[in-house]
C-alpha cells in the first residue's frame, strides 16, 4: 500500500505563525496526508492544541535580529546545523510539500527543500512580508497571502488565501453576536505575545471613566503580561469592575464570540479571528511591529467600518474611554461592526491553501491560473 503523501509544515515561535499552520494541519489530515511540523523550543509551545497525529521536530534555530554579539556569531552555526538535520531528514522521509509560515524556525526546512529541489511555498499572514518570508519569496514555487493586498518584491505574484483559523474558531463563526443593551456586556481585552503593558496601562482606566450607567454593566476578560496581572486584577477591584484577568485564555474563540466589544493587538490571527467570528473592535496596532505590519493588518477592518484604530501615541484613557462609550451606547452601530467585521472574512481559507498545497503536490504552478 503507497505511503500517505507527507506535508512538512515549518512555522516559527509565535501564535501568528503558530494558529494558521495548525488550521492547515488540522485540514490535511482529515485529506488523507501525513503532517509534520517543524518548529523550535518557542513554537513548541504552541503545540499543545495541535492535532496528535501531527509528529513535532524541534530544530535548531536563531534569530540574527536578538542578542549579543555571541548569540549573533553563533546563529549562522546553529542555522547550518538545522538545515543539514532537515536535509538528511527529508532525504529519509521525502515530503510532497513543504510550506513555512514565517519566523526563523521556518528557515531550516525550507532551505532543506530548496536544496533538495521539492515543491515549496510560504504563506504570509501579515500585510508586509516577515524577514524570513521576503528571503524566500523568490525561491518558492508559490506565495499565499493572508491579508490583501500584501507588499510583495518586485515580480513576485502571490494568491490571496486569507489566514487560516483554528477548528475553535470556526466552530464560533455562526453565533449571533448579541448587541449592546441594558443587561451585562462583555469586553474583551487580549494583547498578543508581545507588547500587551500598554493595554494594560490604558484600558482598565478608561472602562472605569465610562459613563455610570455602562460601567455597572460591564464585564471584562483581560488578558495580561504575568508582571501585570495584580496590579490590574486589584486596579478593576478596586474600581468594582467585575474583571477576570489573566496570561492567558484557553478559550479566547468562545469568549470573543460572547463579547460586545474586543479591544486588543491587530496580529493577523487577531484579525482573522475578529472577521470570522464577526465581533466589533478597537484596535492597537504594536508600534515596534517590524515595518508596522501591524497598521497593515487593520486596515481592512477599519476601512469596511467593522474597527476603530488607534495608533500607540494616541492611545490615551479619555479617547478610549470616549470611543468605547459610543460602541457600547449604539446598539445599531455595533451591530453594523460586527456584520461588517464578518463580510470581511475568510472562513474557508484554510480550503484556499490547502488547494494550492495539493495542486504542487500534482505538479501544478501554485496560482490560480
Amino acid at each position: 500500500m503507497a505511503q500517505a503523501p507527507l506535508l512538512v509544515i515549518a512555522a516559527g515561535g509565535t501564535g501568528g505563525h503558530m494558529f494558521p499552520a495548525q488550521a492547515l494541519a488540522e485540514l490535511m489530515l482529515t485529506r488523507g496526508w501525513r503532517v509534520k511540523l517543524s518548529t523550535d523550543a518557542r513554537g513548541a509551545r504552541y503545540t499543545q492544541n495541535f492535532p496528535r497525529e501531527v509528529e513535532i521536530e524541534q530544530v535548531g534555530a536563531a534569530t540574527f535580529a536578538r542578542g549579543g554579539l555571541t548569540a549573533k556569531a553563533i546563529a549562522p552555526f546553529r542555522i547550518g546545523g538545522g538545515v543539514a538535520a532537515a536535509v538528511s531528514r527529508m532525504m529519509r522521509d521525502r515530503p510532497s510539500v513543504v510550506v513555512g509560515f514565517g519566523g526563523y524556525p521556518s528557515i531550516p526546512a525550507l532551505s532543506a527543500a530548496t536544496i533538495l529541489k521539492l515543491p515549496r511555498m510560504i504563506h504570509e499572514q501579515n500585510g508586509v512580508l516577515g524577514r524570513v518570508n521576503a528571503l524566500f519569496a523568490r525561491r518558492v514555487h508559490a506565495v499565499a497571502c493572508g491579508t490583501w493586498p500584501t507588499a510583495l518584491p518586485e515580480g513576485v505574484e502571490a494568491i490571496h488565501t486569507g489566514n487560516p483559523v483554528r477548528r475553535a474558531v470556526l466552530d464560533r463563526s455562526g453565533a449571533a453576536y448579541i448587541p449592546p443593551g441594558d443587561y451585562p456586556m462583555s469586553i474583551l481585552v487580549i494583547g498578543g505575545s508581545q507588547g500587551a503593558r500598554i493595554l494594560s496601562d490604558v484600558v482598565p482606566p478608561a472602562i472605569a471613566e465610562l459613563p455610570a450607567e455602562l460601567r455597572r454593566r460591564v464585564r471584562v476578560s483581560h488578558q495580561a503580561r504575568e508582571e501585570d496581572v495584580q496590579r490590574v486584577s486589584t486596579y478593576y477591584s478596586d474600581e468594582g469592575i467585575d474583571a477576570d484577568v489573566q496570561t492567558f485564555f484557553a478559550d479566547v474563540p468562545t469568549r470573543m464570540s460572547e463579547a460586545q466589544l474586543v479591544v486588543c493587538r491587530s496580529g493577523a490571527s487577531t484579525i482573522a479571528d475578529l472577521s470570522v467570528i464577526g465581533r466589533p473592535s478597537i484596535l492597537v496596532p504594536f508600534a515596534a511591529a517590524a515595518a508596522d505590519h501591524q497598521t497593515a493588518n487593520a486596515r481592512g477592518l477599519v476601512e469596511a467600518g467593522a474597527a476603530i484604530m488607534f495608533p500607540e501615541t494616541k492611545f490615551h484613557v479619555t479617547p478610549l474611554a470616549e470611543q468605547m462609550a459610543l460602541v457600547l451606547g449604539d446598539s445599531e452601530g455595533a451591530m453594523r461592526m460586527a456584520h461588517a467585521a464578518r463580510d470581511t472574512g475568510v472562513p474557508d481559507a484554510a480550503e484556499r491553501l490547502a488547494g494550492v498545497v495539493e495542486r504542487l503536490a500534482d505538479g501544478q504552478k501554485g496560482t490560480d491560473s
